[in-house]
């Protein structure tokens, strides 16, 4: 199915017949992908009154509760609220869902015992390009990512030069392949949240960050629709499941 769309100045046409999921799915299981040392997600049924509601049970139904956190437990969409001591939903301020995006893929680079995405890869990537969305692979790319346990690794991190260079570019939605932007241990510092949201200034309300994705080797450098959809829960961060699109000639 070939859908035109008029997106500012511009008449795009995407295929939405071949939708390209960048999302973790979550699971109860160890190897699930997890950060910020907690257990994995547990997903169980409902016991009332001594009985479990399972069909495997002998329930008509399948009733589970499901326990998770959408910070440590997979693909997520987080807005200002995630720093901010007023609660701010993301529910409330993500109002639009398709963005023109670009995909990059970046080589962290190391800096003292670190490793870093820096200013000088993105402005590289970038070029002058206009872009709502930015999705950011980081290389090596491999499948594990999907269960990794990044708890104590000190992942890869954004420059707060990088996030400040993203946000002067206008870009409102930030998708990264890791649990933060931000350094694993930073002593709450959160540089890159703070520039990215602007704490010190007119917060940015309606931009997002969307952290644990896994876009796959096989999806292409360049400019995609991306379709961010989240689940409507009034919280600071939902889990998530951004789709990319290509665009036709």
């Amino acid at each position: 199915m070939i859908a035109t769309i008029q997106y500012n100045s511009r008449k795009l046409q995407i295929d939405l017949s071949q939708p390209l999921d960048i999302s973790i799915p979550l699971k109860a299981s160890e190897t699930n992908v997890n950060a910020w040392y907690i257990g994995p997600p547990e997903i169980n049924p409902v016991v009332i009154d001594g009985n479990t509601i399972s069909v495997e049970k002998g329930a008509s139904v399948n009733f589970n509760s499901i326990n998770f956190n959408p910070h440590a437990h997979g693909t997520h969409t987080e807005c200002v609220g995630h720093i901010t001591e007023k609660v701010h939903s993301v529910n409330k301020y993500l109002k639009q869902f398709f963005f023109l995006g670009e995909v990059i893929t970046v080589a962290p680079e190391k800096q003292d015992h670190d490793f870093v995405i820096s200013k000088k890869q993105l402005q590289f990537a970038l070029g002058n390009k206009k872009r709502d969305a930015l999705v950011v692979r980081t290389i090596p790319n491999i499948k594990d990512k999907k269960s990794r346990q990044y708890s104590n690794t000190n992942w890869p991190y954004f420059t707060l030069e990088a996030i400040e260079l993203l946000v002067n570019k206008g870009i409102k939605h930030l998708l990264v392949d890791l649990p933060s932007i931000d350094k694993e241990e930073d002593d709450g510092i959160l540089a890159g949240h703070n520039a990215f949201w602007n704490t010190s200034g007119k917060l940015r309300m309606d931009a997002t960050i969307t952290e644990f994705i896994y876009v796959s080797n096989k999806i292409e450098d360049g400019t995609y629709f991306v379709n961010l959809q989240i689940a409507p829960l009034e919280n600071d961060a939902s889990p998530s499941k951004p789709i990319l699109y290509k665009i036709l000639d």
